[in-house]
């Protein structure tokens, strides 16, 4: 041990509780099923207490809990590749919409119908980038600066730069024509200039 003050689980535990969103939303989009991402993020809140002591306070938890997420979801997914009995008689249909998704817009139905049909394409053009690629933009959306994201993702600065630019320019591709040939609802026309 090199002397510096380290975390006990308790006090881990209660700093790691406010990146339970951020850690959600990762674990959604990379496990594309809301019962596997709370699985996901359960396991990683357990394996980051266990190691409790192998975090040094001041340093970067949200980037450190990330990494965990990351790690165990990798660690998971060749897990199940290798077992061939995934897939039993409990198997929940990754293809039923979680009850609880967009609750906090109930009072409003015509934003609840721009941010589904919105948000469907995003998410589409979002999922059909590769796992590395749509980890580092939802990285970067959540706010780490790139030499976090490298850290979490466990690779070069200059790797994460090119990711992310080719990422977003799939994404710009994608979604490019988004506004052009979808209209969610009736829209008023933008003034225009009188002509001089």
């Amino acid at each position: 041990m090199t002397g510096e003050p380290r975390w006990q689980a308790a006090e881990l535990g209660r700093e790691a509780l406010a990146y339970a969103d951020t850690l959600h939303n990762l674990a959604r989009y990379l496990t594309r099923n809301a019962t596997d991402a709370e699985d996901l993020v359960q396991e990683t809140y357990t394996r980051a207490l266990r190691a409790a002591a192998q975090f040094t306070p001041g340093t970067n938890l949200k980037a450190w809990l990330i990494r965990i997420l990351r790690n165990t979801f990798i660690s998971l997914y060749r897990r199940q590749r290798r077992d061939p009995t995934v897939g039993g008689l409990d198997t929940v249909n990754p293809s039923q919409h979680d009850a609880t998704d967009g609750g906090w817009l109930r009072g409003d139905l015509e934003l609840e119908h721009l941010r589904t049909v919105v948000g469907e394409e995003i998410e589409r053009a979002l999922m059909s980038l590769s796992e590395e690629a749509r980890t580092v933009v939802l990285l970067d959306l959540e706010g780490l600066s790139e030499h976090e994201v490298a850290n979490v993702m466990g690779c070069p600065v200059g790797t994460v730069k090119s990711r992310l630019s080719r990422a977003r320019m799939a994404l710009r591709h994608q979604l490019a024509d988004y506004g052009k040939t979808r209209t969610p609802g009736p829209t008023t026309p933008c003034p225009t200039k009188p002509s001089s």
